[in-house]
């Protein structure tokens, strides 16, 4: 490995180790859990919907509700202020927190389907492993943390 791309990796790893960023993303995760939960309880309990179709729309009411707030807690030092970029940001988050939206859809409808498992126990067992995909692709992609 060369120098440059030995420093980027190390470089990309410091900024994603950072505990008090992973305890901030972390806290933000919970707060959108929960909003992904009660959401798609209501959805799937309440209005009737089809479990994976509710987990669609449960999801992006979460992703807005975390985005917000890493954006004025976890990341609010990264980035232009300008609305221009946070609607790049925004745009940029979805994107990226699609890939984690497929691992926890995946592991959701597996649980599921295969397994009988509660939808909403099937829920939380794939928000955790989307996770570390978010937490990942957010730092070095959305906010770009390893460019201190």
């Amino acid at each position: 490995m060369s120098d440059s791309l030995g420093e980027a990796v190390r470089t990309r790893l410091r900024a994603l180790l950072s505990t008090a960023r992973f305890s901030q993303f972390a806290g933000v995760g919970i707060v959108g859990a929960t909003v992904d939960i009660i959401g798609l309880a209501l959805l799937v309990d309440v209005f009737e919907l089809w479990y994976l179709g509710a987990k669609t729309i449960s999801w992006e009411l979460s992703i807005v509700v975390i985005f917000a707030i890493n954006e004025h807690w976890t990341f609010a030092t990264y980035g232009d202020m300008t609305p221009r970029a946070l609607v790049r940001r925004f745009l940029r988050s979805n994107a990226v927190r699609f890939a984690g939206f497929l691992v926890t859809l995946t592991v959701y409808g597996v649980l599921v389907d295969r397994f009988g498992v509660w939808y909403l126990a099937a829920n939380v067992v794939g928000i955790v492993v989307g996770f570390f995909v978010n937490y990942t692709c957010e730092s070095l992609y959305t906010w770009k943390v390893h460019h201190d």
